[in-house]
Order: structure tokens, then C-alpha cells, then sequence
């Protein structure tokens, strides 16, 4: 199988950079804040291979009101966002963040194929990022949650970096059920990125193959198998 696109388009969440430390780390220690629970990785993956659970606030708010009394989703994403960003004098979770892909190698890809970026983050978070990476210049468009009506797995955020370019022209590179589940909706081929031997993988490997996955790369890098 080979692909020739013309667009190529990246979730950035365990696609593009390991949020381990970050996203996740911070929905284990807002659970904490609330229930007293200390919540592991490997449940996190269960939670994430459901839909509707792109939004790790949505994710967070639900998983505590399984363990106690419901808590008010404006309530929790407060305090997840204090955890992520940081408090004057602790810093924040998202520190811990590290790219996937080496800058050379993106910047390599950009001169085959226009790149972009549909991703869950806000436009806050993805800045923040882009601009520790020095890549922000190599992606030709990004949506947000901030610029969608309706997130993931709504097909909005892809149709809008289509613009004009057939479906087939682009590919999506995602590795939740719902960045799958969004690139079928769209008619955009996709292709599957989850660690090898992690537990990400053994969750939901066989789900996005189900949902039309051309294939399941192991990372980002393994793209170039593929393209012409």
C-alpha cells in the first residue's frame, strides 16, 4: 500500500508528542484532588477507548462522578487546567511534554505534502507547544477545539482543512476511536499510531482497524513506509 497525499494531517496528542506526563498525568491528579483515587495509566486507556472522550475534561468529570458524588464539569476542568499550566511557584504538568518527531524529519515531510493539525487541545495549549517545538511554521493550518462547533469524532474539523482537496488526496494520522471514527465520517483514509507493546496499543489496536484503519504504525516516523 502506498499513499501519495497531498495533505497530510496529524492528531498531536501521542501522535506527534507524548502527553504521558502531561494530559494524562494531570487527569490522574485531578481524580486524586476530588476522590482520593490514585487512578493508573493503563485505566486511562479503557476510558479512552470509548467515544465521546477526546476532551480529557469531559473524560475526568465523568470518571470521578463514577467514584463519588458528581462534580460540576466547570469545577473539574478548573482544576485540571491549575495542574496542567501550573500555580505561581509549582510548574505545571505540561513541562513534561516531549516531542515524538524530530523537527528535521517534519520539516523533510513538509516539502512532499502540505501539513496540518486537528487536534482536541485548545488553541492555547496547542500555541504553547508549537512554540517549545520550533514547528509552528511547518503546518500550513490547525484546528482546535476552539475553532469547531462540534469536536471529535464530528468530521467538522477535517472538512475544514480539506478546503476544496478530495478526501483521498489527504491522509489522518490519529490514535484514538475517535480520530478514526472522524476520519471515516470525512472519507479520509487513516492511518493508526499507538506504541509498540504499550497499553494504548493493546486497547484499542483491533478498534481502529474495525473503523477502517489502512494500518497501525508503531510511530509517527513509519509514515514514510507508506508514501510514494
Amino acid at each position: 500500500m502506498k499513499l501519495t497525499p497531498k495533505l497530510v494531517i496529524f492528531d498531536v496528542d501521542g501522535v506527534l508528542v507524548d502527553v504521558r506526563g502531561s494530559f494524562h498525568r494531570s487527569i490522574i491528579d485531578t481524580i486524586h484532588f476530588f476522590t482520593g483515587r490514585r487512578v493508573t495509566y493503563a485505566e486511562i486507556h479503557q476510558w479512552k477507548n470509548r467515544t465521546g472522550y477526546n476532551d480529557d475534561w469531559r473524560l475526568t468529570t465523568d470518571w470521578i462522578a463514577s467514584l463519588r458524588d458528581e462534580v460540576p464539569y466547570a469545577e473539574v476542568k478548573s482544576r485540571f487546567q491549575k495542574f496542567y499550566w501550573g500555580t505561581k511557584g509549582r510548574p505545571g504538568n505540561v513541562s513534561r511534554e516531549r516531542w515524538l518527531v524530530a523537527h528535521t524529519r517534519l520539516e523533510r515531510w513538509s516539502r512532499r505534502a502540505d501539513l496540518a493539525l486537528f487536534t482536541g487541545r485548545t488553541r492555547r495549549e496547542l500555541r504553547h507547544t508549537l512554540e517549545g517545538g520550533e514547528a509552528n511554521h511547518l503546518f500550513r493550518r490547525a484546528v482546535t477545539m476552539d475553532d469547531v462547533a462540534k469536536g471529535k469524532p464530528d468530521p467538522e474539523g477535517l472538512r475544514m482543512l480539506l478546503d476544496g482537496i478530495s478526501p483521498q488526496q489527504a491522509v489522518y494520522l490519529g490514535d484514538s476511536i475517535d480520530d478514526a471514527l472522524a476520519a471515516k465520517r470525512a472519507r479520509v483514509p487513516f492511518l493508526g499510531i499507538l506504541p509498540r507493546g504499550s497499553e494504548a496499543h493493546r486497547v484499542r489496536a483491533a478498534g481502529l482497524r474495525e473503523l477502517g484503519a489502512l494500518a497501525v504504525l508503531h510511530n509517527v516516523a513509519e509514515l514514510e513506509k507508506f508514501w510514494e
